[in-house]
């Protein structure tokens, strides 16, 4: 469901303080020249970037194997140990008109030895179009968090799509049918079983030639919970394969457990790798 994520690269910037009017007129010369190659820079980063986004569905997507990876990470040591490590990844194969998606998110956080945030959201699909337009679908998708009301929470849905754009700089399917969710409260060992109907949105937009706008929302509802996943994402090309993403995952409960908030935020700077 998600596409494949594109990037863009920042500029220079040289300052430098001397006391002459002589030498503060070189100091403008060099930034014209910086702004100058910085400028060819981008228009190379451009160049490279220059191929449509990825549809939806199956339709208009190559055949065979396709995906990409992301990884982020920050450390520090010294007055406090810190280490929090994010890694995704989005697994296509295409055969006919037949599709098969695999989707990962996992976010480890850690302070001076203490484990502080450790989550993984998952989804796996098989997409079978009957026309450019409508698609039917099979879907398993949860996440498993200690630090959540759900230590884990899964659900599986039967069901039929339908593109609304499938145009080069913008895509936008929406699917919908019933399911059944099956969810693990925190600290309790109460299990959750119950019939439950799910709805998905996958938007893109190519703002630029190098700047992609995307967001994936999954709703699933039931008598007990209606839980939304929202994936926004920002992505900017460096070159046809690397790309710089920056997130915000959200997964929002009507009614969460007590003791719990109903919002979870993840924000995230990703470095995506994608291959063909």
């Amino acid at each position: 469901m998600n596409t494949p994520t594109r990037a863009a690269l920042g500029a220079v910037i040289l300052a430098t303080s001397l006391a002459s009017v002589a030498s503060a007129q070189n100091v403008f010369t060099g930034t014209n020249v910086a702004a100058d190659r910085n400028e060819d820079l981008l228009e190379d980063i451009e160049d490279d970037a220059e191929r449509d986004i990825t549809r939806f569905g199956n339709e208009g997507r190559p055949q065979g194997f396709t995906g990409s990876f992301a990884l982020r990470a920050l450390g520090s040591t010294g007055n406090t140990d810190s280490l929090d490590v994010g890694i995704g990844s989005d697994l296509n194969y295409v055969q006919g008109p037949n599709g098969y998606e695999l989707q990962l998110s996992y976010v480890y956080g850690e302070d001076d030895g203490k484990k502080t945030e450790e989550s993984l959201f998952y989804g796996l699909e098989y997409t079978r179009d009957f026309n450019p337009k409508v698609f039917g679908f099979a879907k398993l998708q949860g996440s498993v968090d200690e630090f959540s009301a759900f230590e884990t929470d899964t659900f599986l849905i039967l069901g039929a799509g339908y593109r609304i754009f499938n145009e080069p700089n913008r895509q936008w399917s929406i699917q919908a049918g019933p399911g059944y969710r099956f969810a693990e409260i925190s600290d309790v060992g109460r299990d959750i079983n119950e019939e439950a109907f799910g709805i998905s949105s996958d938007y893109a937009q190519k703002l630029t030639e190098t700047v992609y706008l995307t967001n994936d929302t999954d709703i699933v509802t039931s008598s007990r919970d209606t839980v939304i996943y929202n994936d926004l994402a920002l992505s900017v090309a460096m070159t046809n394969t690397l790309a710089l993403r920056t997130s915000i995952l959200t997964e929002h409960h009507t009614d969460p457990e007590p003791g719990f908030k109903d919002t979870d935020n993840t924000i995230g700077l990703s470095l995506v790798y994608s291959f063909n």
